[in-house]
């Protein structure tokens, strides 16, 4: 079967997979004067990390997936001259909780006196803010000793600890679980759990887990840029993602949407890339073959022995708003609390029980989130009207919610879930957030959830997990190789967020990816 019109017979490197990672990986190559086609099975690049218009009738521009950038290097940015910029938020997170009869929160943000100060309304004192600084100073300074090497060669576990040089560092962060430090250093609940969230993010897990999943998760949420800062995407993660794919053209790659790979046969020195269009199928010869795909799917592909079963565990759900709610917290403006992370029913008992209750098969009773509103930092999102009209965006992330609670009826579930969530928001509202609610042209609430099978369903993201697969230490281990990308094929690289280093926005695996070819090619 030849290649489909407008594309050659073959290609130095053939991506498989459109997304963030794999547009990183096809600029670099082809800034490197490779030839480089994309396949992308949707009508459009960028996988998860994109923008939509979700809402009928709507001028809502939605990051509709992921949403938050910590992980891509700035170095990338700069090397492909991307035409990207990213937005701090003024306040770090608020969380609401009821204390003695009142209702108050934790505000961290706005100056040290004002953070200091809400630590002390709320726990009587000042041992848990000095605890705060001190916890954060360390993961700070292990940041930036990280997060550079996350695009150098992989360093042996050796290297790394000498690079962090702070054995306690080392002792909390990679040696025993990360519930051990919060316990030692926290004693309110509420500030236990705002800590602890950093580790659950897409991660079913205990805080005492042995097998320290939550250890690598937290890793990788607190050492983004240097300094473990979350910031907006100018424009939603779409602009990302869109400037990656106009980097790549530019260089020279062709992007061929509409185009699934339905296999990969390789010797290790030259491989042939089968696909299926709607019009057909076709077969391209390649040199090199990158896969922006997870870990199953590249075995798939490939023929090999599929990797252990993934799953995630989350729910993800999208709104609009007419106007941001009333707080029963009269003391914080709702525009300051929702900027940044809104953390609702994350206490530190309440993470524990949420996660025993779903590792036993059910929907906790308490469903822990948090809620981010993007249009507060960028505004640019939302249409005109809209902006003028007061209407901002609200994002969920809902935690310990494994993709197993959905086999029975994913639909069913998810609504029961949604209700469950949205009700641990309303206890801490002035009014009912569906007061709020925008409604479509259709004259529909502004709302859409997903579960983890919709994510399988809609990015074949292996059981709906958004790192494809647990995270790893970036470090070397058996069978890692340099870069943390290869496979047991000389000439197939995983360039997907499965790869070591994988996992959120980052583009580090695509970079990567780029790096070995070239390292091999002698460039």
């Amino acid at each position: 079967m030849p290649a489909h019109l407008g594309l050659h017979r073959s290609y130095d490197a053939v991506i498989v997979g459109g997304g963030h990672n794999g547009l990183v990986a096809a600029a670099y190559l082809a800034r490197a004067g490779r030839s480089v086609l994309v396949l992308e099975r949707l009508g459009n690049t960028g996988g998860a990390a994109v923008s939509t218009r979700p809402f009928a009738g709507v001028d809502a521009r939605l990051s509709r997936y992921s949403y938050l950038v910590s992980l891509l290097p700035r170095k990338i940015v700069r090397d492909l001259g991307l035409d990207f910029r990213v937005r701090t938020r003024n306040v770090s997170s608020y969380t609401p909780v009821e204390r003695d009869g009142r209702s108050t929160g934790l505000l961290v943000g706005g100056g040290e006196r004002r953070t200091r100060e809400a630590f002390a309304e709320l726990t009587g004192g000042d041992r848990e803010y000095r605890a705060w600084q001190r916890f954060y100073d360390m993961t700070g300074r292990v940041a930036k000793k990280i997060f550079p090497t996350l695009t150098e060669p992989l360093p042996t576990r050796d290297e790394l600890r000498q690079r962090v040089d702070d054995e306690e560092a080392w002792r909390v962060l990679f040696e025993e679980p990360i519930g051990v430090a919060v316990e030692e250093r926290f004693s309110d609940d509420l500030v236990r759990g705002v800590v602890l969230t950093d580790a659950l993010i897409g991660t079913f897990a205990d805080a005492h887990d042995p097998s320290l999943q939550q250890n690598r998760c937290f890793l990788y949420h607190v050492i983004g840029g240097g300094t473990g800062a979350w910031d907006v995407p100018v424009g939603g993660m779409g602009a990302l993602t869109d400037a990656l794919a106009a980097a790549a053209r530019d260089a020279g790659a062709v992007l061929a949407t509409g185009h699934e790979v339905v296999g990969i046969a390789t010797d290790g020195r030259a491989a042939e890339v089968s696909y299926r269009t709607a019009d057909g199928e076709g077969v391209i010869g390649a040199r090199h073959v990158l896969v922006n795909a997870s870990p199953q799917e590249l075995a798939a592909l490939t023929g090999d022995e599929p990797p252990a079963p993934a799953e995630g565990a989350q729910l993800k759900v999208n709104m609009l708003l007419k106007r941001l709610p009333r707080l029963k917290d009269s003391e914080v403006d709702p525009r300051e609390a929702f900027s940044g992370t809104f953390h609702i029913a994350e206490g530190y008992q309440q993470l524990a029980t949420a996660h025993a209750q779903a590792a036993a098969g059910r929907l906790p009773d308490v469903p822990p989130s948090e809620i981010y509103c993007h249009s507060l930092t960028d505004p640019t999102i939302l249409g005109p009207d809209l902006v003028e009209q007061g209407y901002q965006t609200l994002t969920l992330f809902g935690l310990h919610t494994p993709a197993r609670l959905f086999d029975r009826d994913n639909d069913a579930v998810r609504e029961e879930l949604l209700a469950s969530t949205l009700a641990q928001l309303d206890a801490h509202l002035a009014e009912p957030l569906a007061d709020c609610l925008a409604s479509d042209a259709d004259g529909w609430p502004c709302i859409e959830a997903k579960t983890p099978l919709d994510l399988e369903r809609d990015l074949r993201l292996p059981g709906g997990n958004i790192f494809h697969r647990a995270l790893s230490w970036p470090y070397a281990q058996e069978d890692t190789g340099r870069w943390g990308v290869e496979t047991r094929h000389a000439n197939v690289l995983l360039c997907g967020a499965g790869a070591v280093r994988g996992g959120g926005v980052s583009g580090v695996p695509g970079h990567n990816a780029a790096m070995a070819v070239l390292s091999e090619l002698g460039d």
